[in-house]
């Protein structure tokens, strides 16, 4: 009897392994993007939070599809988890697109302390209706300006323009109030029309007018900062109902500190891109920005009841 019990306790040791979940994220960008940076790091922290117990498999380069499809994918539970530009967001859950409202917040600092406290939260919390859970604000950061035609220096400059923005209500209704010919579109069908010069320009942070090599199309770039585009890391609900409560706390760490990394090096590379894209030839202007945001003060007219002025007011006085 002894010598039975003993074999049941071992084969017992060995015939319960702990199954690893595999999990799926995805994003658009290249390899050199700071948005595969965050997801490499999130691959790295989630699989040592859980002692092996997630693993990760990153697809960049839209493999998967572009964000509007990696949202509906998420979703369903196709794809697992996304590092996601916050644009294509407002076209499920409205009240997300506060945050793209131009030349909101004043500097880094600002957006984090916004993002990371009750406003952050709660817009995080309002993404479950459709299916998205939350883990952390990562960033596409602050957006600029380039074009192939002419340098930027007021509001005036951009009339006519033919810009690619993101599918994003906010971002078309702000630069048809600078005067430009708005053109939204999926970040893959940009690049190539960018190259067949199709479309005069586009607005991008720098670390993605690096990754891009954008400097070959685009002669001009305007430091305008007209809006601040943060970068969720979310996962499907279907997803994250399959992990257990240890396992969900590791994976929003994870995804806590990659969001802390990536933005660090967003942060401490801004000069450098900066030098490099001078070295490549393209023309830097840096624009007085109170015309432009006299300009677009009537974006601020339409939305103000949509998003509430109490919000706006209270992430414009955040300090």
């Amino acid at each position: 009897m002894k010598r039975f019990v003993g074999v049941f306790l071992l084969i017992g040791l060995w015939v319960f392994p702990v199954l690893a979940i595999d999990v799926k994220v995805a994003h658009v960008v290249n390899e050199q993007d700071a948005f595969h940076i965050a997801a490499v790091k999130f691959k790295e922290l989630t699989e040592k939070y859980t002692n092996g117990e997630v693993k990760i498999t990153i697809f960049p380069n839209a493999v998967l599809g572009d964000e509007r499809t990696l949202l509906e994918r998420m979703k369903m539970g196709i794809v697992d988890a996304g590092v996601i530009t916050s644009g294509p967001f407002v076209n499920f859950v409205p009240q997300f697109g506060v945050v793209d409202m131009p030349f909101l917040f004043r500097d880094p600092d600002h957006a984090y302390k916004v993002l990371d406290g009750k406003i952050g939260d709660k817009l995080f919390a309002d993404l479950e209706s459709q299916g998205w859970k939350g883990l952390a604000w990562a960033e596409r950061g602050f957006r600029n300006l380039t074009n192939n035609k002419r340098p930027v220096n007021k509001p005036e400059d951009v009339v006519g323009l033919k810009i690619r923005l993101m599918q994003n209500p906010i971002y078309v209704d702000s630069f048809k109030a600078l005067g430009a010919n708005a053109v939204p579109m999926a970040w893959t069908e940009a690049l190539t029309a960018l190259q067949q010069k199709t479309i005069d320009g586009q607005e991008n942070p720098l670390n993605v007018i690096v990754a891009f090599k954008l400097y070959e199309s685009q002669k001009y770039l305007a430091l305008t900062r007209h809006a601040y585009a943060p970068a969720p890391i979310i996962m499907s609900l279907v997803t994250w109902k399959k992990l257990t409560p240890a396992q969900q706390q590791a994976v929003v760490k994870a995804a806590k500190e990659a969001a802390q990394f990536e933005r660090d090096y967003d942060n401490r590379n801004e000069a450098t891109w900066l030098k490099e894209l001078e070295s490549k030839g393209m023309v830097i202007t840096r624009p007085d920005l109170v015309a432009f945001l006299k300009a677009v003060q009537p974006v601020y007219d339409s939305y103000a009841n949509k998003f509430g002025k109490d919000l706006l007011d209270s992430i414009l006085n955040t300090k």
